[in-house]
């Protein structure tokens, strides 16, 4: 990892202290694309009869692996970024009390629309847990309201 990844990691972690609250850990980033892990915690789980780690999570972990798709994937570093668009299909119950991993490609960047598809999976068969496409407006620090530069 370069020193302007590790950089680009530690500002989005500050920057977004659910992930850090999640405890969410980097596992990759590579230009266009980013890994992240959520590692199975008790206070995660949805449904304590299952053990299985909330829904709740899984969007936010895809959410935020994204994003640092995003960032990765932008020529002159990290900038603001929003959701405009996050499209998930549950496609199975992660297994219980086990932790996933979220990868996530940016595919297309434009001046000011960056898309991704991203998966979450819990290291069980095939079948990832989950699927997603999402759309991030880009440079929205600062951003006047209801306007698109």
């Amino acid at each position: 990892m370069t020193d302007a990844a590790a950089e680009m990691i530690s500002r989005m972690m500050q920057a977004t202290p659910q992930a850090g609250a999640l405890g969410f850990e980097v596992v990759e980033v590579s230009p266009e694309r980013a890994v992240m892990r959520a590692a199975w915690k008790p206070e995660m789980v949805g449904d304590p009869a299952t053990g299985v780690i909330a829904g709740g999570v899984v969007t936010t972990l895809i959410d935020h692996v994204s994003g640092l798709a995003v960032n990765a994937a932008r020529q002159g570093g990290m900038g603001a970024i929003a959701t405009l668009d996050l499209r998930i299909d549950y496609l199975r119950p992660a297994g219980e009390r086990l932790g996933l991993t979220a990868s996530a490609t940016c595919y297309r960047l434009t001046r000011n629309v960056a898309f991704v598809r991203a998966e979450a999976h819990d290291g069980q068969g095939d079948t990832p847990v989950a699927t997603a496409q999402a759309a991030f407006m880009l440079g929205t620090a600062g951003a006047v309201s209801g306007s698109v530069a």
